[in-house]
């Protein structure tokens, strides 16, 4: 594959979370959060994209949200869970995201807010459609994702490089 095809970054919330006694980490996802895992699966398969890689928090909230998501894709791309997504700012996710190998052209990122909503806005140097208008508008809530496309190799991802080409939240 050449690094001048477009590549593909689809930035995933984890669904809503539980608040039991347990550490921040090791949260579950709550029942409202299971639905909306698998519908957002189920969102993400309609849109036809064919992940090559899915970089996941090692939280319990996170991987269960990629958990149900995944079982409603036609393809199971290889997953690695990745301790730094966990509480990464924006400039720390790009980080993670350029050490992807350049074979990858389609990439998952599960992670946490702020900083999986942080890094939609910081990438998007423009947009398609009203696809930023909505995520402006609904901000990032449990279970959304944003996908963003852009030319080059992945260590060339910095801000602004990106389009942002849609956005969906539950209930949308």
């Amino acid at each position: 594959m050449s690094v001048a095809e477009p590549r593909r970054i689809v930035l995933f919330r984890h669904a809503k979370a539980d608040w039991p006694q347990v550490t921040d980490h090791e949260r579950p996802l709550a029942e409202r959060g299971r639905k909306d895992a698998a519908v957002a699966g189920r969102k993400l398969a309609d849109a036809g994209v064919a992940f090559d890689l899915a970089l996941c928090s090692t939280t319990t909230r996170t991987r269960e949200t990629w958990k149900l998501a995944v079982h409603e894709l036609p393809h199971r791309p290889k997953t690695v869970y990745e301790e730094r997504v966990y509480d990464a700012s924006p400039g720390e996710l790009i980080t993670v995201l350029n050490e992807t190998p350049d074979d990858a052209r389609s990439v998952i990122l599960i992670g946490h807010n702020p900083g999986i909503q942080g890094l939609a806005e910081v990438l998007s140097g423009s947009a398609e459609g009203d696809a930023r208008e909505r995520m402006s508008r609904r901000g990032f809530p449990a279970a959304a994702f944003a996908v963003v496309s852009f030319d080059g190799s992945w260590k060339a991802l910095e801000p602004g490089v990106a389009t942002l080409l849609d956005y969906w939240a539950p209930s949308e």
